[in-house]
């Protein structure tokens, strides 16, 4: 990929986590940016506030003029973008030059020392903060996440060249456009079946991902893949012992190959948080940077929003926002809850996210979601999909196992949460409930004023 002739790079579906990430990247590079999206967003807006051009119509003719340059013009889009997108196909018909995201992530590093960060949960939150221990302690990474890292309100960390962090993304079998020099694989439960069909092809693409690692692969122990393993009190390479919560804070001792490290502290919530940072803390390691740097950092580390992000936070109030979509991740949220508030009464806000997730998974959402005191059940998010016949949020409703349940439009939200008296509010899913958040929150806090 030769980007020396390149002046513009136009982004479909500019407003998606990771096309993001790289968006910001190359207008920070001085190239001209420029993008499409279905719907405006605080993301959108955040790049359009710092110079980029984006339209949210489907039309030719609101393609800014430098991209009709078309032997300095570089096209790249994301899998979500529907076949029949007219400015996609305007420029396959007229011979762009044009990329997948994974494809130009991939480039990058190729000619980088590249930390990849892979598994069906917890990519974003290690990656981040992998990428702020590297910042941190010296080292000059550039990290592109899946996420907006509180601590650099952005979801790229900025820095040189010659490092990067990424995250190792299984849809679409994008991960393995990657070149990685060190990764860990966290998790391989099933998801994206409407790409991999069956569980096992989705198990096999990970096996692929871990051949193209070329120094040091880590993997969370009890995967069937080989590496250096870690867990918690699991007798693995990189071991967690001795867990304590107070006031909300984690600490833990954490005994390597080599040597250990007693009373490391962690202000992220959730025993799956406290393994995503064992994963981050042997990356790290393993690059030279001291498990002192390492500790010295995670203390400054403030998370990620839309991972189990404290909107509200009083004696008798709580909302709290997360990203969870899969029912392996919904566990690890209410399991949280319970754990930080075992006495209180909890209830779940969930937007699921597309139609074949749900339909795959709908027993494993009944279970997970049934862990809470109240449901509210909004409709699915179809994001790239068309409807499946049958598969509704109802649908979903009827299987769930609690007694105070309700399905409610995004209209009724507000009035819905209102009429529940559960101090703990939990809001759930990677569709748009994220942009719901502030109002429901501007709302809870009007009530109790």
């Amino acid at each position: 990929m030769n980007l020396n002739n390149i002046h513009s790079i136009y982004f479909i579906g500019i407003g998606g986590i990771g096309m993001s990430a790289l968006a910001r990247y190359f207008h920070v590079h001085k190239f001209h940016v420029s993008g499409y999206d279905k719907t405006a967003t605080s993301i959108t807006k955040s790049l359009e506030n710092i110079g980029v051009s984006i339209h949210f119509n489907d039309a030719i003719d609101a393609i800014p003029k430098q991209v009709f340059d078309k032997e300095k013009t570089l096209v790249v889009y994301t899998p979500a973008i529907p076949k029949e997108h007219s400015e996609l196909n305007y420029f396959i018909d007229n011979n762009y030059t044009i990329y997948k995201r994974a494809e130009i992530l991939g480039a990058i590093t190729k000619n980088t020392f590249c930390f990849a960060v892979a598994g069906t949960h917890g990519k974003t939150t290690t990656s981040t903060i992998l990428g702020h221990i590297l910042k941190e302690a010296g080292v000059d990474a550039t990290s592109f996440l899946g996420g907006i890292a509180e601590n650099y309100n952005s979801n790229l960390i900025l820095g040189g060249d010659e490092i990067s962090v990424v995250e190792a993304d299984e849809y679409d079998r994008s991960f393995l456009q990657l070149s990685p020099n060190v990764a860990c694989i966290t998790s391989m439960d099933a998801d994206h079946l409407d790409i991999y069909g069956e569980a096992n092809a989705l198990e096999e693409s990970f096996i692929d991902f871990s051949n193209k690692v070329s120094e040091t692969l880590f993997v969370r122990k009890g995967l069937p893949i080989k590496g250096i393993t870690y867990g918690i009190e699991e007798n693995a390479d990189y071991d967690v012992k001795n867990i304590s919560i107070k006031n909300g804070t984690y600490f833990f001792d954490v005994h390597t190959p080599s040597e250990s490290i007693k009373n490391i502290e962690l202000n992220l919530l959730g025993k799956h948080n406290v393994l995503n940072t064992v994963a981050a803390l042997a990356m790290a390691n393993s690059y030279g940077v001291s498990l002192q740097s390492i500790a010295k950092a995670l203390i400054t580390f403030k998370g990620i929003q839309r991972r189990f992000t404290y909107k509200i936070k009083t004696d008798n109030l709580v909302l709290i926002d997360d990203y969870a979509h899969h029912p392996t991740e919904i566990n690890a949220v209410a399991d949280a809850v319970k754990e930080l508030y075992p006495q209180q009464k909890s209830l779940a806000v969930f937007q699921p996210h597309l139609f074949s997730r749900t339909q795959d998974f709908a027993d494993d959402f009944a279970d997970s979601l049934a862990k809470f005191d109240e449901l509210i059940l909004l409709d699915i998010y179809p994001a790239r999909e068309k409807p499946i016949e049958g598969i509704t949020s109802d649908w979903l409703l009827n299987k769930i196992n609690i007694e105070n349940k309700k399905k409610v439009s995004k209209e009724q939200l507000i009035e819905n949460i209102n009429a529940s008296n559960a101090m703990v509010i939990v809001m759930i899913g990677a569709g748009n409930i994220g942009e719901m958040v502030n109002e429901v929150k501007d709302n809870l806090l009007n009530k109790v004023a």
